[in-house]
């Protein structure tokens, strides 16, 4: 395809030869959770229905199980029950290490009956991490191949969908080349209910990239296509002529809209640190 996809801000993954928007590893992870399960865990046997599948089902007594994450991958660790406690008790520092080839490694986090229930809900910005608060903050970004200077950014957010609705904790992203908002645009913002729903919204942020450099920016057939104030424009005229105003009701160009009521404003506030309000487009 000829495009290499650069972050500017997290961490770089590798990805499929053959489609760079597919990541397929990361060289660092955090281990996000560390846990247990043994035969008397409610689902247990759902649980290792993977393991049985695979020809790894062989720890009669239960497993224990390192969970890890990066911005755009996840991966879950079954080994020894012992090694998972050992591994607790010299990682109160939190500087131990584990020995993945006690194990087995499996891609991503499972998902499923038993496993919907074990698993809590989590976020890749954390307040004990150092973080504005837990699931607010950016996740990664990646420059924009044919707008320089311009970045595709996946961030955690507070957003609602209706005036009178409950905040909600989604993941999305944003280009800076079109500002499209992908509160507009159906399936581009998600529950941040995990890192798949974290992956996936860095996945589309890869495939709106590989779509600006195989199409152009602004091309009928792009995912990149800035409107160039052409909305703007109109309601401000229609501003004027309802309210017999010649000011300009609204800013009258994407990025100075954004930059004060869309995506940008948000982005600017993690940015700086700073909890931004919930966000309604």
């Amino acid at each position: 395809m000829g495009i290499t996809i650069t972050n500017t801000y997290g961490t770089p993954h590798h990805v499929s030869d053959t489609n760079p928007a597919r990541v397929t590893s990361c060289d660092r992870y955090r281990l996000s959770l560390v846990g247990a399960i043994t035969p008397a865990h409610p689902g247990y046997e759902d649980m290792v229905d993977m393991l049985k599948e695979n020809g790894h089902d062989t720890r009669p007594e239960g497993y224990g199980l390192i969970f890890l994450e990066s911005e755009e991958f996840s991966a879950t660790y079954f080994g020894s029950i012992e090694q998972i406690e050992q591994y607790k008790r010299e990682n109160t520092d939190g500087t131990a290490t584990f020995d993945a080839s006690q194990g087995v490694m499996y891609a991503q986090w499972p998902h499923g009956k038993g496993w919907d229930d074990f698993l809590p809900r989590t976020f890749w910005n954390v307040k004990d991490r150092g973080s504005i608060a837990d699931g607010i903050g950016l996740v990664t970004s990646f420059a924009h191949t044919e707008t320089p200077g311009a970045e595709v950014i996946v961030y955690e957010f507070e957003g609602k969908w209706l005036p009178d609705s409950e905040p909600e904790q989604l993941v999305t992203y944003h280009c800076t080349a079109c500002h499209l908002d992908t509160f507009h645009d159906s399936g581009h913002v998600h529950q941040n209910t995990g890192p798949d729903r974290r992956r996936w919204a860095a996945r589309q942020a890869r495939q709106h990239i590989i779509s600006a450099h195989r199409h152009g920016v602004g091309d009928t057939n792009s995912a990149c296509r800035p409107n160039n104030g052409a909305m703007l424009r109109t309601v401000n005229a229609l501003a004027r002529d309802m309210w017999g105003t010649t000011g300009n009701a609204l800013p009258d160009t994407d990025d100075a809209f954004c930059a004060t009521k869309g995506p940008c404003s948000i982005i600017r506030e993690l940015r700086a640190g700073v909890r931004p309000p919930v966000y309604r487009a």
